[in-house]
């Protein structure tokens, strides 16, 4: 394990590895920040409201989820462009969790502020259309999606359950209803981010264990990563043969010298490389 970057989050999340520009993007959504680092200084944008997860659109365009819409940001101007209105009538709420899926779409998770019972929803953004998926959730985490396009796994982390929910092959929509994928109640581990490997294994970062956690597509547990903080908060694949796991954390409410910071470590497996967002 070695530190990628020192900067300290409040709330590390969102991280994204940008596979044309081989440079790795994450969150500080407290501090309403977005860092970057490829091979040299990290770079950082301040904005004036919550931002906490992206997608690629092509080298030069991230699609940004905010607390109120989603918007098209140019990395080298740091201007942003609006693409459409995200529980913008609602002040109580902000995004969470969010990434590409295989077909070009975006899928974000919302939550309360203070992380109100059941305040957020899971949406899908796809060819100019923003649908609710899944309604009545307190804290929306663990968006992922198999490589093999059969399967987008999610939680509400306060319910500590994983689901599993099946998707039609040719554009993407859930087919059916969702199913339990991972039950963590009985447990001390609390669902966090997470992200499938080139295998269809789930790496679950988990919430004040200072773990990233595998786990089979059947769901059983396969092995660990440790991390010098204890609030791990997401994972990404990313480097050179993405083999590289990169994992924010979140300095809020503990102590330590590592909390906040974003991790890396080699693992033998690669991921995916992260779908372009097709407006």
């Amino acid at each position: 394990m070695a530190i990628f970057d020192d900067t300290n989050c409040e709330l590390g999340e969102g991280p994204l590895w940008h596979p044309l520009r081989n440079e790795l993007f994450w969150f500080d959504i407290l501090g309403m920040k977005l860092h970057s680092k490829g091979t040299g200084e990290t770079t950082t944008w301040q904005f004036d409201e919550h931002v906490s997860a992206a997608g690629w659109i092509d080298e030069k365009t991230l699609l940004i989820a905010s607390e109120t819409c989603l918007a098209k940001f140019d990395i080298e101007s740091g201007e942003s462009e609006f693409v459409c209105a995200l529980e913008a009538d609602n002040p109580a709420t902000r995004s969470n969790d969010g990434r590409a899926d295989p077909w070009g779409g975006f899928w974000i998770g919302t939550m309360g502020k203070e992380a109100e019972h059941q305040a957020g929803a899971i949406y899908r953004y796809y060819r100019g259309e923003l649908r609710m998926l899944f309604p009545n959730i307190t804290i929306t985490n663990a968006i992922c999606f198999t490589p093999d396009r059969k399967f987008a796994y999610y939680t509400d982390t306060r319910t500590s359950i994983v689901m599993r929910q099946a998707l039609d092959n040719v554009n993407g929509w859930p087919v059916g209803e969702p199913e339990v994928y991972i039950d963590f109640t009985d447990t001390d581990f609390h669902p966090d981010g997470a992200v499938c490997d080139v295998d269809g294994y789930f790496w679950n970062a988990q919430w004040g264990t200072g773990r990233v956690a595998r786990f089979a597509p059947d769901g059983s547990f396969v092995s660990e990563v440790k991390f010098t903080a204890p609030q791990t908060t997401c994972p990404a694949f990313g480097g050179p043969d993405m083999k590289t796991l990169m994992v924010t954390s979140a300095a809020v409410g503990t102590e330590g010298d590592d909390v906040g910071r974003t991790f890396s470590v080699e693992v033998d497996v690669a991921g995916p490389a992260e779908p372009q967002v097709i407006l």
